[in-house]
């Protein structure tokens, strides 16, 4: 399993999560055999906005022993209706009584992630904000039961102006590439340019990103995918896992089977990971653009493309740890001997040895 540090924590997070939205239907005993299976194999980090209440019991019992181990993301705004389903609420008394009743049946104290659910318009903090639910959550976060503070969200807009209050170590969006390059749904709400500043903005002010809805709800791996042909789970995982930001992906599951699936994931080929056939989506905004897939390895020079590329939109932004980064990259841009390789490879038609020319005249000072 692969690990990536909280930028402002100590936290050493997997790579791929897991997201309980989809377990309502699974027996007690698998949920909880599911999560402990989930454990060994080094998933460290839940989304607990659950489909239904009877998820938390079984899964309290799973971490019972493992508590110090993983990391979970509570929802202050899920709650659950009279037949224990899923519902979305701006009542500070449901709210609270919800989150006090999940601790409990999860056999714990504190709280990872507490997280302000659902922030998809202005409106939707301030509701929280009027009702007593934000001042709550900062109280528990001064005491100490909760961790780190984030929010949900899926419109870039309102994600910038909750990052503007500068509390928040991270937050959950929605990210796969119909919505990024705007061939999504409702919830593929803002521009390509848009989502791609909020990405680099999170990893340039250190807010970590956990990744929801990376498979488009599963429209992305079937005949219905706007790329004309499906994708498969891994690729869509290491496309999310590439954007500026992101810390881990939390996939839903809906039981052991959904786990098995996504488990060989870190130790899969670059070719099984491999997103390229999304250059074939015939949109101008896609061309000209380096999404840092590295289709373009294996490189002669031994340049990680993706990697250098990376750093360099992100130093533009004004990330200022990204040319540290840069510098202590072992091959660095200089090292391009201007084979063509790259640009003959590349499916979105980026002129990777011009980028590779100016990358390094950038790092070098020459623009800095």
């Amino acid at each position: 399993m692969e690990y990536r540090k909280l930028p402002k924590g100590n936290e050493n997070i997997s790579v791929l999560g897991l997201g309980m939205g989809g377990m309502e239907n699974c027996p007690d005993e698998e949920i909880t055999a599911t999560i402990k299976k989930a454990i060994d194999n080094g998933i460290n980090f839940f989304d607990m906005c659950c489909g239904a209440k009877n998820i938390f019991e079984p899964f309290g019992k799973a971490i019972k022993d493992n508590r110090e181990k993983i990391y979970m993301q509570i929802h202050f705004g899920a709650v659950y209706g009279k037949n224990n389903e899923y519902a979305w609420s701006r009542d500070f008394n449901s709210i609270k009584s919800t989150v006090e009743w999940e601790l409990k049946a999860l056999n714990t104290n504190y709280i990872d992630f507490g997280f302000l659910h659902c922030i998809d318009e202005y409106e939707d903090f301030d509701a929280l904000s009027k009702n007593g639910t934000f001042d709550y959550v900062k109280k528990l976060k001064e005491d100490g039961v909760i961790h780190h503070l984030g929010f949900s969200s899926h419109t870039p807009s309102v994600a910038n102006k909750m990052i503007d209050m500068g509390i928040f170590d991270m937050m959950m969006f929605s990210i796969n590439p119909a919505y990024d390059y705007e061939k999504g749904d409702e919830l593929g709400v803002g521009s390509t340019s848009e989502r791609t500043e909020l990405f680099k903005r999170c990893a340039r002010e250190g807010v970590g990103i956990s990744v929801m809805k990376p498979f488009f709800a599963g429209k992305l791996l079937t005949n219905e995918s706007p790329f004309g042909k499906p994708l498969t789970k891994f690729m869509c995982l290491q496309y999310c896992l590439d954007r500026p930001g992101v810390i881990t992906c939390v996939p839903g599951i809906r039981n052991m089977a959904d786990l098995d699936e996504l488990l060989p994931f870190c130790e899969s080929s670059f070719e099984e990971k491999d997103y390229s056939l999304i250059g074939s989506l015939s949109i101008s905004n896609v061309s000209g653009t380096c999404v840092y897939c590295n289709h373009c390895q294996p490189c002669p020079a031994k340049i990680d493309i993706g990697v250098v590329n990376k750093y360099y939109d992100l130093a533009l932004f004004g990330d200022k740890l990204a040319k540290n980064h840069y510098d202590k990259l072992s091959v660095k841009a200089d090292a391009c001997i201007k084979c063509m390789h790259c640009n003959n490879r590349c499916p979105f038609g980026v002129n990777q040895c011009e980028r590779m020319t100016l990358i390094n005249k950038y790092f070098k000072g020459d623009n800095l």
